[in-house]
């Protein structure tokens, strides 16, 4: 059924919503080493959700920790944030322990139940909520007081003096604060913190800190410092580190979970229009004529994008006005290379862009869903010393990308001259690119929920070439 001009202006209008597809982590399969794709159903694609973005935040005791946590709380008032404390799984002290406590090490690793820590953090991760413990200072047991209902959120914060010490807890975290403070200040505010809160002898304040506290951060805590991403002096004193910590994880929240992982990944900003669109050309019934339209229309964003990470050189330019304007010259030494069939869909866009621009053409033949051969290759001589734009709409399983970009490194390319741009991408198929070649940079419009048991992008669009060229059997 063929759709009229009004009815494309109408659902475009209409679109709105979150505009990328959901991909849940723990579903992942990564294509070259496995060939079964699971089918997801409906179900399950409703309950795919986003991972959440994990800040570890680590520091001496008194270095200010929990200030900063409250602080970036407070400016992420518009997000779900939780605060999972590692004093929170320290273990219940034996009666032994108990009757020697003021010998016991609370700042040694051993203290604290990391299992129990790993475990909590794996439900929140899924999300399912979770009870957090809540560790009594007075009975050193953690089932006195009812458990902390933790539901999943946008945003986990992980603080704890030795949050960083195990590796496993640190593979969870997307960001690694340091709280770094004075060693005076730090002793202060404890003297003042167990004296004043805790009536805590003051004698007893000094023996335990030169016992166990300066030590254990000597030994375990300030060594993990060097795993830190961001080292924050002055703690919450210092506003503007905290300022820029925020606005970073505003710009990650905004980010799909792939691109988390692989900051050379860029998906396109979305808009309605841009979702309007992505909902035509996926619809079966879309006539040749306006899956091509809005095909192009998408393509030539996705090459603007491309195009915008390109190096430049500042240029100054004498207006009509006669006034001097500071701007930037283009890259000149530029070509585009086509993965034949699909690839050549994206050709006019790049030409459209790229006045008089070299374009090259690849050709793989799949055989089978792994089985890649190349059939032919038409490039620039001159190649390897150009920044070079790799076309095809869709990343499938990535099999044929690494064969193309295997391809241009044989030629010389440097693996940063590199740009590979497509429509949709399969999570499997980013992995593969990604891991093989973390030095080249992808630009999509769409990240998709994965691959079907065919090896077919799913929702997808079918078969982009037959139908943008009209050679489908409809």
């Amino acid at each position: 059924m063929a759709m009229d001009s009004k009815s494309v202006v109408d659902l475009i209008e209409a679109s709105s919503g979150v505009h990328f597809s959901g991909f849940h982590m723990n579903g992942l399969v990564e294509q070259r080493h496995s060939s079964e794709v699971e089918q997801p159903t409906t179900s399950a694609t409703e309950n795919l959700h986003m991972q959440p973005f994990v800040i570890g935040v680590a520091g001496g005791a008194a270095s200010g920790k929990t200030t900063v946590c409250d602080m970036i709380i407070q400016q992420l008032h518009d997000q779900r944030v939780v605060l999972v404390n590692q004093d929170s799984f320290y273990h219940n002290l034996t009666g032994e322990e108990l009757a020697r406590v003021q010998d016991y090490n609370f700042d040694h690793p051993d203290a604290f139940d990391t299992e129990k820590l790993l475990a909590s953090m794996d439900k929140l991760r899924n999300g399912k909520a979770v009870d957090i413990p809540k560790y009594d200072f007075k009975s050193y047991k953690n089932n006195v007081f009812p458990p902390r209902r933790v539901n999943p959120s946008d945003v986990i914060i992980l603080e704890g003096i030795l949050i960083f010490h195990d590796p496993r807890v640190r593979e969870l975290m997307n960001m690694k604060i340091f709280v770094d403070t004075d060693a005076d200040v730090r002793l202060a505010r404890r003297i003042r913190r167990d004296t004043v809160e805790k009536h805590r002898d003051i004698g007893a304040v000094l023996d335990q800190y030169s016992k166990f506290v300066k030590p254990a951060f000597d030994d375990f805590i300030l060594p993990t410092k060097k795993y830190a991403d961001i080292i924050i002096p002055r703690g919450g004193d210092n506003h503007v580190a905290i300022d820029l910590i925020v606005q970073h994880i505003r710009t990650k929240l905004g980010q799909h979970d792939l691109c988390k992982i692989y900051p050379n990944l860029y998906v396109i900003q979305s808009t309605f229009q841009i979702r309007g669109m992505h909902t035509l050309i996926r619809d079966s019934q879309t006539t040749k004529h306006d899956f091509v339209f809005y095909a192009d229309r998408l393509i030539r964003l996705v090459v603007e994008h491309g195009l915008g990470h390109l190096p430049f050189t500042e240029k100054q330019v004498l207006t009509p006005t006669g006034s001097v304007y500071t701007g930037v010259d283009f890259c000149k030494r530029l070509c585009g290379v086509s993965v034949i069939r699909s690839g050549e869909s994206m050709e006019n866009a790049l030409r459209a862009c790229c006045k008089g621009i070299k374009i090259g053409k690849i050709l793989i033949h799949r055989e089978g869903d792994n089985g890649q051969q190349l059939i032919y290759e038409k490039l620039p001589q001159d190649i390897s010393e150009r920044h070079v734009l790799l076309l095809d709409p869709i990343l499938g399983t990535g099999n044929s990308a690494v064969q193309a970009i295997s391809l241009l490194l044989k030629k010389g390319v440097p693996e940063s001259n590199i740009i590979f741009l497509n429509l949709i991408s399969a999570p499997q198929g980013i992995h593969v690119v990604c891991k093989s070649f973390p030095r080249i940079k992808i630009v999509t419009s769409e990240i998709e929920i994965g691959l079907n048991e065919d090896f077919r992008v799913i929702p997808g669009m079918g078969e982009f070439g037959d139908r943008y060229f009209g050679t489908d059997d409809n």
